[in-house]
């Protein structure tokens, strides 16, 4: 038999690493950044344009490549961070596996300027699928410029997966978000399509969460800190009231290198217990420090996970650390009561001794005596003398009358009823109620009907929503005194894309600037106290679905709403707001399920429950 295993050629080999670390173009995006941190940069810039799909370019000024070093960068496990296996239980880089740029350049068009900063010039190369095209010195300044074109321009399919550009572009600036806040002393800057997204100047790790989230941030962060021998805590956590029922400010960094650890994770929110619900998450920013030696950040490709040789001691050192802090600044209660001053003993008294109580007592006085015996004590009145108790009967035989005819008796007495309920409702023709205050159950000819009063409501406010935005008839409330509200410059973005869709509904903005909302006239089914929230998941709905444009956008956005303005499970409703849902959800043009698809309401039959009685 003739021999079948061969050697792939070194091209395809690197198309096939590329699966594994490019997976889209936020891949490149993280490791084009990092290799400009490890090159001792202080000012890094990202240019994107269509989302990284046509362009991907990162400068940096750091201490740049020599022409040799250019040129061996490209090639597969060439790195200068590591040169025996012992180095990799004592890292302190970001990129180590060589392969990054190989990868990168078996699927892209990819250009290179670099300088060192004794080179009196520089080096331009230009490789096309892993080929190397040209290779000449060019005037270049210190540092180096990587431009990364046509992302799987030679894998089509791999090209047809990629997402919409906004989905790619949010994932982008995850990456940017989770490299900036590692190194608030770099200054960052990001353009995407020419206009500019980010602008961060160097400053410190509270400084950068800020520039980043809003400005509004600053006062929603509790600082963390501690350091033990084996481990040393920096950061902030968000204060639990601004916890957020998605999981985007979340951020762990083990010396200085973003991870994702479900572990760790429970041991942030077992500190919040008993101050946020259960369907709400805390927001952190948690920086810890360990020994190279104790970790193995080699188990995955991208490098986001990390094996710790003692997870027990962390977790429970990172729960004291944060409860802790919550207790610290008030956020949480701890078992240091505030006593009352009014027991303290007075200044004066504090070096006096002191004395026995005395007491006077009159030991010959007897209240049976008609006259007490005046003694020492002086009584300010004298006991008068009560009435004989026979008193009480004076003319009660009088009054009394014996009756001869007991017809003439009217005795007292409720009306009885037929109703099992406080109101008579049976008179309306119409009986509903609720049970827990989350179901409404109205009764049938053969059965009866159980309706879910939230997904109800949200079906009857989808379907009015979304012809209030395609026909442009919605009505608007005046607010005597407009609301002033904050998000953060991405989040502003996806609400000035959607304000027209917003204003059929209802809303009226003032402005939107500056990380600031203004906001003059809701919809009329909304509570003025209930924006903030509507808006917040709307952000957070968008981000996660991201709909073109056209007829879907305007259903998720109607989705979006319905369910954060819908009746909530817990309210109670009377007879005539319940009658009134019913009719609604009836006149529904899909009354039997909600706008994500879930059941509505369900009927039971006689024979459904003669069956639980035999």
């Amino acid at each position: 038999m003739a021999d079948i295993i061969q050697l792939l050629p070194d091209h395809v080999a690197n198309q096939i690493a590329a699966g594994e670390v490019v997976q889209r173009p936020a891949s490149v995006v993280k490791e084009l950044l990092e290799n400009a941190i490890d090159a001792k940069a202080t000012s890094i810039t990202l240019v994107i344009k269509d989302a990284g799909k046509t362009l991907v370019q990162v400068t940096d000024n750091g201490i740049g490549m020599s022409v040799t070093d250019a040129r061996l960068s490209f090639e597969r496990h060439a790195t200068s961070k590591i040169k025996s296996a012992e180095d990799l239980f004592n890292l302190h880089t970001k990129g180590f596996r060589g392969e990054a740029l190989a990868s990168i350049a078996a699927i892209a068009h990819v250009e290179l300027k670099t300088k060192t900063e004794d080179s009196e010039i520089g080096t331009h190369l230009t490789i096309e699928g892993s080929k190397v095209i040209s290779q000449d010195p060019a005037v270049v300044p210190k540092g180096t410029t990587i431009s990364v074109k046509n992302l799987f321009y030679n894998i089509p399919a791999r090209r047809n997966f990629l997402k919409s550009n906004p989905v790619e572009t949010r994932h982008i600036i995850d990456e940017f978000h989770r490299v900036a806040l590692a190194h608030p002393t770099v200054a960052f800057q990001m353009l995407h399509n020419g206009s500019d997204v980010f602008n961060l100047p160097s400053s410190n790790s509270r400084q950068r969460i800020v520039n980043i989230f809003g400005s509004k941030t600053n006062e929603k962060l509790v600082p963390v800190s501690e350091e033990t021998e084996i481990l040393k805590i920096e950061g902030f956590v968000l204060k639990p009231e601004f916890g957020k029922k998605s999981r985007g400010e979340q951020f762990f960094f083990v010396n200085d290198r973003f991870i994702k650890s479900p572990y760790l994770h429970h041991a942030v929110s077992s500190a919040f217990e008993g101050l946020m619900k259960n369907d709400v998450h805390p927001g952190y920013f948690l920086f810890l420090e360990v020994d190279p030696h104790s970790i193995d950040i080699n188990i995955h490709p991208t490098k986001t996970e990390i094996k710790f040789d003692d997870e027990h001691s962390i977790y429970a050192m990172l729960r004291a650390t944060v409860k802790h802090s919550l207790g610290q600044f008030n956020i949480a209660p701890v078992l240091d009561f505030e006593r009352d001053k009014g027991f303290d003993t007075p200044y004066d008294y504090n070096k006096k001794q002191p004395t026995a109580p005395s007491i006077e007592v009159d030991r010959e006085f007897n209240p049976f005596k008609e006259k007490p015996k005046q003694g020492n004590i002086n009584f300010p009145f004298k006991r008068e003398q009560s009435a004989a108790w026979e008193s009480l009967y004076v003319g009660l035989k009088d009054e009394t009358a014996t009756v001869s005819n007991l017809e003439d008796i009217e005795f007292e007495s409720e009306e009885v009823t037929g109703s099992l309920f406080e109101n008579s409702e049976a008179e309306s023709g119409q009986i509903t109620f609720q049970i827990q205050n989350k179901y409404i159950v109205s009764p049938l000819k053969n059965g009866m009907m159980v309706i879910h009063q939230n997904l109800a409501h949200q079906r009857i406010l989808y379907e009015e929503l979304l012809k209030n935005i395609t026909v442009k008839e919605a009505v608007s409330q005046q607010l005597l005194f407009p609301l002033q509200l904050h998000f953060s410059r991405p989040d502003l973005e996806i609400i000035e894309k959607v304000r027209e869709q917003l204003e059929h509904t209802g809303f009226i903005f003032s402005e939107i600037k500056d990380e600031t909302i203004e906001i003059s006239g809701i919809p009329v089914l909304i509570l003025e106290s209930h924006v903030v929230n509507l808006l917040s998941q709307l952000v957070y709905d968008i981000k996660e679905e991201v709909p073109d444009s056209g007829f879907s956008q305007n259903d998720m956005l109607a989705k979006s709403m319905a369910a954060s303005m819908a009746i909530k499970t817990g309210i109670s409703l009377n007879r005539e707001e319940r009658e009134h849902l019913i009719n609604q959800l009836f006149a529904c043009k899909e009354p039997s399920v909600s706008p994500r698809n879930k059941l509505v309401f369900t009927t039971m039959d006689v024979s459904d429950l003669d069956k639980k009685f035999m």
